[in-house]
């Protein structure tokens, strides 16, 4: 497979600043992957996805979108990318409609017209899905000032997906919304990836979202800690436990033993394994248990825990 994004060495640093924002990154996103991009806040995610967006200049380092220089060819990138903007982008003088609109206009998709009626059936209808999609299609027609915070977020939702792009990028993408827009926004999100075999480089602090993307990439300190699935990135570092117990706590602590498995008794028997499956050792218990739990690690675990070895490192 193809990549679609390709960062080489990359470094910013700012003018006033002691080091670099980031200090020489590389890593490559392939044509149709979910990939995330996570780091706390001032690790260097902003900085990066600015770069590969064109909207800063890089220091030094090669970074290439859909095979175009970001900085030689950036006209040829912004054809390419859809960003959802951490920051609100939208000016406020205009309807919610009117900012779709140009935006369309200026990626010539349709010739202006000065009303919604008068644009093209296609682009109506469109517009129309879409802010059925986040829940703003009774304010099309408000002035973006009007509009509370969460609205203006879904506006820029709309505008980003209009000329359906190749990549899109997406910077804290659903901060601000509601629980019920979050999920109609990621089931849509979903549904162009399928379709259009569209690229997603998403940055965001609800980690729960990057659960299921294809790649994730962890930023520290303008450094990459780590890249790879959830899956190889939650097995690689943290351990699957059993949280047992019995009123026969004793026979169960032998039956554990008896199998060469390593335990620890807290407030119940903790049973870590790994490279086995639970449903197995579980069948081996003749013990009858009063407590049975499964602890699986989410990738937000994995993501603390690299954060924490990480500081640990560096201190």
């Amino acid at each position: 497979m193809s990549s679609i994004i390709c960062v080489d060495g990359l470094v910013k640093q700012y003018s006033k600043a002691k080091e670099p924002a980031v200090k020489g990154v590389s890593f490559d996103v392939n044509e149709g992957d979910f990939f995330a991009f996570l780091g706390p806040n001032g690790a260097g995610k902003t900085t990066t996805i600015s770069i590969l967006t064109t909207m800063l200049s890089k220091t030094s380092g090669g970074v290439t979108i859909a095979g175009y220089d970001v900085e030689k060819e950036a006209q040829r990138v912004r054809e390419k990318v859809g960003i959802i903007f951490q920051q609100p982008s939208l000016d406020p003088q205009l309807s919610a409609e009117e900012n779709i609109r140009f935006h369309a206009c200026l990626y010539g998709m349709y010739g202006y017209r000065p009303s919604f009626k008068l644009m093209p059936a296609e682009y109506r209808s469109r517009v129309t899905e879409l802010a059925e999609i986040v829940g703003i299609e009774e304010a099309l027609s408000r002035p973006v000032k009007k509009l509370s915070g969460g609205m203006q977020r879904k506006l820029e939702i709309i505008r980003s997906l209009i000329h359906t792009p190749k990549i899109l990028f997406l910077d804290e993408p659903t901060q601000g919304l509601d629980a019920v827009s979050r999920r109609s926004l990621w089931n849509y999100i979903d549904g162009v990836r399928k379709e259009n075999g569209t690229t997603v480089f998403l940055t965001t602090h609800y980690i729960d979202e990057a659960e299921h993307v294809d790649r994730v990439c962890i930023i520290n300190h303008g450094k990459i800690a780590i890249t790879g699935s959830p899956s190889e990135m939650k097995a690689s570092i943290l351990k699957q436990e059993l949280i047992l117990d019995a009123l026969d706590r004793e026979g169960l602590i032998r039956e554990i033993a008896d199998m060469n498995l390593s335990y620890c008794v807290e407030d119940h028997v903790v049973v870590p394994y790994q490279g086995m499956e639970a449903q197995k050792i579980i069948a081996r218990l003749e013990t009858r248990l009063s407590v049975l739990k499964i602890q699986e690690p989410s990738l937000e675990d994995a993501y603390v825990e690299y954060l924490m070895r990480g500081e640990g490192e560096a201190a």
